[in-house]
């Protein structure tokens, strides 16, 4: 079912609370296949996207909430990571509150004290901004349920992915396991440009034991944001050729995830992400976020899988880190041939 923008708002009054809640939710990070590269406001894709949902690699947020005497002007909130205020982070969580009132009014009845920890080292390349807002929005999705009587599971899953995409777009994506598609797609039914859905098929077998295994080549926060990096696709010069290619590229992995052609895979995925680099290159200003170590882990990958007939391949995200896909039962082989050739640290995660 395609849901509205109207379907998600919400003007009857909450049941008032007894006292205090305290709310616990997780959200994973995920990788995408066919990148999302562009964006229209408020966070609207440029075209569609297909992720793998990760498993290891998440966000865990916990929330005080205590009731007011009457709703807030505005969310009255205090933000920690890791155990510490965070005034620096609250700016950006401050519009994200702004962004969804009209959707979740009830969260200004409310003095919110936020507890938020990775599981994996934050500014990582592991889209740490995607498991933190998904979890964020799962907890408001949990208030929800707990103040009014309908619960339409559908349409609250496709909530929970809407308030996410307004914190961060790909954080969409982070809602549900083990494939998530956002855009709507002409040829893919049900898709949306407001929420991520899961494709209507079975993953196929040879797609369902497979790991991610993260080479963080750079640590900290990258050289240009992805925000600056989507906002330089604009007036990019390969703007309505990227499109394409990723509406066309949508559709593809959307096949090839149904039918296990394992050989397309890797030649789709690591094309999509050379190819969003190569948009990176070509902006204007144009900048790159590849280092030498990122150049060197992709040619060995390259090098294994045709010396040893190993089916792995890589992908990457808007940065210097690399996520290498492979079956698990090629694991053993490849921490023989291939992880201990790598320096950097590698973080082990599976769909």
């Amino acid at each position: 079912m395609n849901f509205q923008e109207k379907d998600f708002i919400r003007n009857d009054k909450p049941i008032t609370p007894a006292g205090r809640l305290q709310l616990h939710q997780e959200a994973p990070s995920n990788i995408a296949l066919v990148k999302y590269w562009g964006k229209y406001p408020v966070q609207l894709p440029m075209n569609p996207s297909v992720s793998f949902t990760l498993n290891q690699s998440k966000t865990i947020t916990k929330a005080k909430l205590i009731p007011l005497k009457k709703p807030a002007p505005q969310t009255d909130f205090r933000f920690f990571f890791n155990g510490i205020h965070q005034p620096d982070f609250e700016p950006k969580m401050a519009d994200f509150f702004q962004r969804i009132e009209k959707y979740a009014p009830y969260i200004n009845y409310f003095h919110w004290e936020i507890h938020s920890q990775n599981t994996f080292p934050h500014s990582s390349g592991i889209a740490s901004s995607a498991s933190a807002f998904a979890a964020l929005a799962k907890l408001i999705i949990e208030l929800e349920k707990k103040l009014f009587t309908e619960k339409n599971a559908e349409l609250l899953l496709a909530k929970t992915s809407f308030l996410a995409r307004l914190g961060s777009g790909s954080a969409s994506r982070s809602v549900a396991h083990p494939v998530m598609i956002w855009g709507e797609h002409p040829e893919i039914s049900n898709t949306s440009d407001l929420y991520a859905v899961q494709p209507e098929f079975d993953l196929h077998p040879a797609f369902q034991n497979y790991r991610d295994t993260i080479v963080l080549v750079e640590k900290g926060q990258k050289k240009v944001s992805s925000t600056a990096g989507h906002n330089l696709m604009n007036h990019h010069k390969y703007k309505d050729i990227r499109r394409q290619s990723a509406f066309d590229n949508a559709l593809k992995m959307h096949q090839i995830l149904q039918t296990g052609d394992i050989e397309t895979f890797i030649e789709l995925t690591e094309a999509e992400a050379l190819e969003l680099h190569a948009l990176m290159m070509t902006s204007q200003p144009n900048y790159l976020l590849m280092m030498p170590e990122t150049i060197r882990i992709l040619h060995l990958i390259r090098k294994i899988r045709q010396q040893s007939h190993i089916p792995v391949c890589f992908t990457l995200d808007a940065g210097a880190n690399v996520h290498i896909l492979y079956p698990q039962n090629y694991q053993s082989k490849l921490d023989k041939t291939l992880f201990n050739r790598i320096e950097s640290d590698l973080i082990k995660d599976h769909i």
